[in-house]
């Protein structure tokens, strides 16, 4: 059970209390829970405008700590990488359920498995919610190849503890 000071905290916690456009640079890269769910290439229908998730990471990310290779310079290797602000969280229909920046946005609360509530990094690995030893490089692949790699659970919520 949570303390009394906790939930004072989490009531008083800075993604309760600003919006996105509010937050100063460290508050707004704190919000990232480090799944790298984001990081995984998705496939449009350009018919339908539906979109499916695939296991394929990008090329800078580390399957296993979720982090980027090269956050600072990632648009200059890799171009079409989305730099998430305020306005693309609340336009982008493919953000994961799970993501901090979408949950507050839409007015809802992190996690348990969030490192801002938990106090861990390691956490959303435990809880399953990051993309930890589940990917693919797209290294070397054909494009036509990424529909033999489609998944769901990126666009799945967690389960309950």
């Amino acid at each position: 059970m949570g303390s009394t000071l906790d939930k004072t905290l989490n009531k008083n916690a800075f993604w309760k209390t600003k919006s996105l456009e509010e937050m100063t640079s460290q508050e707004w890269e704190s919000l990232c829970d480090g799944c790298a769910r984001c990081c995984l290439n998705k496939l449009e229908d350009w018919d339908s405008g539906e979109i499916v998730w695939t296991n394929v990471a990008c090329t800078l990310l580390d399957g296993e700590s979720c982090r980027c290779k090269d956050y600072d310079n990632r648009a200059a290797t890799v171009p079409d990488c989305i730099q998430l602000t305020p306005d693309e969280v609340k336009t982008l229909t493919w953000l994961p359920p799970t993501c901090a920046y979408r949950l507050v946005a839409e007015g809802e609360d992190l996690y348990w498995w969030h490192p801002l509530i938990s106090g861990s990094r390691e956490t959303v690995h435990e809880a399953g919610i990051s993309v930890q030893g589940r990917t693919v490089p797209e290294d070397g692949m054909e494009l036509e190849d990424y529909e033999h790699h489609v998944v769901t659970w990126p666009g799945e919520l967690p389960e309950d503890p």
